[in-house]
């Protein structure tokens, strides 16, 4: 199937967006994790578990840009499901962890060394997660891909991860509240489950019902 040189350039830009989110979220998790780690702060330490498990997700999206480029309406593959099935699973089991953690902490009256990093993270990934969906809206609305949109629309729980995490940050650097980060850490347990159940219903057969999102 020939496909049109307009299209041919949206297909491009979605691939290259699909690698951008792959990559970006490796070298986010990598920094969030580390960071996380050496200032005691649980959100930022999910967040950037999160991002790895956002890493395989975004290699599922790589497989189903490829599949719609080159053959349009063709069914899910076996590693497309498989990346969304991982991509459930380990949603699931940090919702697990954050949960446990949290309330260790709270029972501790646990609290961070510092949060400027997560500030810094939050601010530059959420000015990248707009970025990539709006671009990926205008590569879904050209190609009238279904896919592409709701991946675009999938990437705002992302968002949401990144502002909650800015959120809790600038919560705990001004008011100096102990169990900020606690909390925090809860609310990205919450919308971890809520990733994990898409990623499950999308590699049962669904495109993107979002309903963290909508």
């Amino acid at each position: 199937m020939h496909l049109a040189p307009s299209n041919q350039r949206w297909y491009r830009l979605a691939f290259a967006l699909a690698i951008l989110t792959v990559v970006y979220n490796l070298l986010e998790g990598l920094v969030s994790v580390w960071f996380g780690a050496a200032d005691e702060s649980l959100t930022l330490f999910g967040f950037g578990l999160d991002s790895f498990i956002e890493m395989i997700s975004g290699l599922g999206i790589l497989a189903m840009v490829l599949r719609i480029w080159r053959h349009p309406g063709a069914p899910k593959g076996r590693f497309e499901k498989t990346a969304l099935q991982i991509t459930g699973t380990g949603f699931y089991g940090l919702t697990a962890i954050l949960s446990a953690m949290a309330l260790y902490n709270l029972s501790t009256q646990h609290k961070p060394e510092t949060i400027l990093a997560g500030v810094v993270i939050a601010v530059i990934s959420i000015s990248l997660m707009w970025a990539l969906i709006h671009y990926k809206t205008q590569a879904g609305v050209a190609l009238g891909s279904e896919a592409i949109l709701a991946d675009a629309q999938c990437a705002r729980v992302c968002m949401y991860m990144s502002g909650l995490l800015l959120l809790s940050s600038l919560i705990y650097s001004l008011s100096g509240i102990w169990f900020v980060d606690s909390l925090g850490a809860l609310g990205l347990a919450y919308l971890s489950f809520t990733e994990g159940r898409e990623a499950f219903a999308k590699a049962n057969g669904a495109e993107c019902s979002c309903h963290a999102g909508s």
